[in-house]
């Protein structure tokens, strides 16, 4: 990445400080593009050809929606550039173009506006008096607000707009300052397949029985990858139509096995075999133009028809064979027919093998669903009402490939952000993915039917996916598609499918890594109100960020994507890590000229591969506090803005994945004194940083 760092300065000097939503995000200027604004009487033409032959720009576009040109320029040439445009009469404003160091290549660009919220009883005259200090002029208030304006920047302005901003933020007045900046608008991919405005969790925009953000964000994720044919996700279930328009393509299909009848052809032949097309379609379903589309369109698809069976040698062959064939994915909508089901040695070992061995020593991703029974993972419930008294009394519940260690566990939510109802929860939840809302159900094998359990008084408000279904009219309905699948079974090939998108973006990351990067970048959906059937509220999440029923939150497909890509760590193979800790107690005074900084000496050689940083710092109001970390060369990258609001404590480790701006810092020396810089923008509130550590791989 390009640019300046703040060489340890406070954020007015460095003007690289954005102050946006309540947050402050870091830029870096652009060091080759400057923008202007033309006078409106300007003839515009004959300006830019006069430029044009003196500067011999690399480019000259129209940005902002033709309010600004920008102009590339050789780096040795901008800061002439600048004020020479700056100098012209002709020119109302002029300015470097900048970029978020959390989204690399996304060019800012600046109007010559601030919008500013000042305290309510700071009088207006007060208000035009420091506006025509600072050379701004005030031109209209915010409707609907009190207090809040919008000014204009004058020639007599002796800083930019971010500069201004943030000397703004430093009076006791005044609110929020915020710069008007320009980001051009991404054009996320939309698949032209027929039914997939009826894909609800890939992505919508409202509706009928449709929360916020109950979808996966798989639009921007597909901005970055809509997988890779050398990306193999196999679906193992009872049977697969590979007619289905949508389960073929060029190279789409690798190795199909049918471990059931011992041939390469995993078809159905049974009635009741569909279970397997609508899941292989959610996961892999090809673009078309018609039908459906999964998850990852892109990936590679390998078909395998289980035995129906979990004795020991079915799940051996079954995994060998994924692995064998070269497997990077293996989604299992399935469980066990049992109350109580712990896995044997080999199971645990069959797939601990594919879990660690597989793809080359990195490991196969390995996920299963949940299950359907609405009962814990491994728990005890006192059952009662369950039809022909199939269960009663206090019962332990265990399943067993639900709560492998290696494994992805999948929970199901809703279209509305709630839990399914029938959803299977616990400790070893991992993520939840969408599904459609249900009775809960079991296939109990001393019964020989699906149960379903006690009588739930609620209705089951949710949508039902829209997958590929078995084609000529049989299977769950008449056409080749359906809209009421769901379960967990829909929950977990979904989430297979944004694995092989991970997967596409970065072939390196182990599977460690990529639990690691689902679960770090899940969103955190909450539920409030009890579960209809047993009257549990597992909804919210403890202090690790777990919660019961969805796990780390609902996965997110494009920030498990983006962070994936952004992984430096994973495509590089670690020769050692090194760690130190600094435990000096350092004041953090109620000053908000304050600034504090804490060093760590590091006398090893080498360049930074992975970085993790560790603070534990207690403040009276946390949101009045911004730390970065400067590397020894003075690049400084922001850690944690004045987002935390009255939060009093403050114990994080910042990694590539929660933080995507330190990786800046990749392939930096790590010789030298690192520094933790704390600070506090106010004059209300003391507290203290207690401990930090820095842990380096080279």
């Amino acid at each position: 990445m390009t640019g300046e760092s703040l060489q340890g300065v406070s954020p007015e000097q460095a003007g690289v400080i954005l102050q946006r939503g309540g947050e402050e995000l870091l830029l870096y200027k652009v060091p080759n593009w400057l923008t202007i604004r033309l006078d409106e009487l300007t003839e515009q033409s004959a300006l830019l050809e006069q430029l044009k032959a003196q500067w011999q720009p690399l480019a000259i576009r129209s940005v902002a929606r033709g309010q600004l040109v920008a102009i590339k320029v050789r780096r040795q040439q901008l800061e002439s550039c600048l004020q020479t445009a700056r100098q012209l009469t002709q020119v109302k404003f002029a300015s470097h173009v900048y970029e978020l160091a959390a989204s690399p290549k996304t060019h800012l660009y600046l109007l010559e506006q601030l919008t500013v919220q000042f305290a309510t009883g700071f009088p207006l005259r007060a208000i035009d008096e420091l506006a025509k200090e600072l050379g701004l002029i005030r031109e209209k208030g915010l409707a609907g607000t009190e207090r809040i304006y919008v000014f204009r920047v004058s020639k007599a302005a002796a800083e930019n707009p971010i500069k201004l901003a943030n000397r703004l933020m430093r009076y006791g007045e005044v609110l929020v300052a915020e710069p008007n900046i320009v980001v051009s608008t991404a054009p996320l991919y939309r698949p032209r397949d027929q039914l997939y405005s009826q894909q609800w969790h890939l992505q919508h925009q409202g509706g009928r029985g449709l929360a916020v953000n109950s979808h996966i964000s798989a639009e921007k994720a597909w901005d970055i990858t809509r997988g890779s044919r050398s990306v193999v996700i196999a679906v193992t279930d009872d049977a697969f139509d590979l007619n289905h328009p949508d389960l073929q393509g060029i190279g789409k299909l690798v190795a199909p096995s049918d471990l059931k009848h011992q041939d390469g052809l995993p078809i159905p032949s049974q009635d009741y075999e569909n279970h397997g097309t609508a899941v292989a379609g959610l996961a892999v379903g090809e673009e078309t133009g018609n039908g459906i589309v999964g998850v990852a369109p892109g990936c590679s698809f390998m078909p395998i028809q289980t035995t129906g069976y979990l004795d020991d040698e079915s799940i051996e062959q079954l995994f060998e064979w994924a692995v064998g064939q070269g497997a990077s994915v293996i989604s299992c909508s399935w469980s066990p027919a049992a109350v109580y089901f712990p896995l044997s040695l080999r199971q645990r070992n069959a797939i601990n093998q594919a879990a660690t061995q597989g793809r080359n020593g990195k490991g196969c991703v390995v996920l299963f669903s949940a299950g359907n029974a609405n009962r814990p993972l491994n728990g005890k419930v006192n059952e009662k009402g369950w039809p022909r008294r199939a269960l009663q009394g206090v019962t332990q519940w265990l399943g067993g490939f639900a709560m492998h260690p290696d494994v992805i566990t999948v929970s199901a939510s809703t279209s509305l952000n709630r839990k399914a109802v029938y959803s299977n929860w616990g400790r070893h939840v991992s993520v939840a993915a969408p599904s459609n809302n249900g009775a809960p159900s079991m296939a109990l094998p001393n019964v020989g039917q699906v149960e379903t359990g006690p009588l739930v008084k609620a209705g089951f408000d949710g949508l039902g996916m829209t997958t590929a279904d078995r084609t000529g009219g049989t299977g769950y309905n008449k056409s080749n598609y359906t809209s009421s699948f769901g379960g967990t079974s829909s929950a977990c090939p979904v989430v297979a499918g944004v694995v092989g998108l991970m997967l596409s973006a970065n072939p390196d990351l182990t599977a460690g890594d990529v639990k690691q990067i689902l679960q770090n970048t899940a969103d955190k959906i909450e539920d409030k109100n009890p579960d209809p059937q047993l009257g549990l509220t597992y909804g919210d999440y403890d202090d690790s960020g777990h919660s019961r029923w969805f796990g780390y939150g609902k996965v997110n497909a494009y920030k498990a994507v983006k962070a994936s890509k952004d992984r430096h760590l994973a495509t590089r193979r670690l020769s050692k890590t090194i760690e130190q800790t600094s435990a000096v107690t350092v004041a953090i005074p109620s000053d908000r000229t304050a600034m504090q900084r804490a060093g760590i000496t590091i006398n090893q050689y080498g360049v930074v591969q992975d970085i993790q940083v560790y603070v534990d710092i207690r403040h009276g109001f946390l949101g009045d506090l911004s730390i970065s970390v400067i590397a020894p060369q003075g690049k400084t990258v922001l850690l944690q803005g004045r987002t935390l609001g009255r939060q009093t404590q403050l114990r994080k480790t910042f990694t590539f994945e929660n933080t995507p701006a330190l990786s800046l810092l990749m392939n930096h020396g790590i010789h030298g004194r690192w520094q933790l810089k704390i600070m506090d923008h106010t004059e209300t509130h003391q507290g203290q940083l207690s401990q930090w550590l820095l842990k380096l791989g080279v």
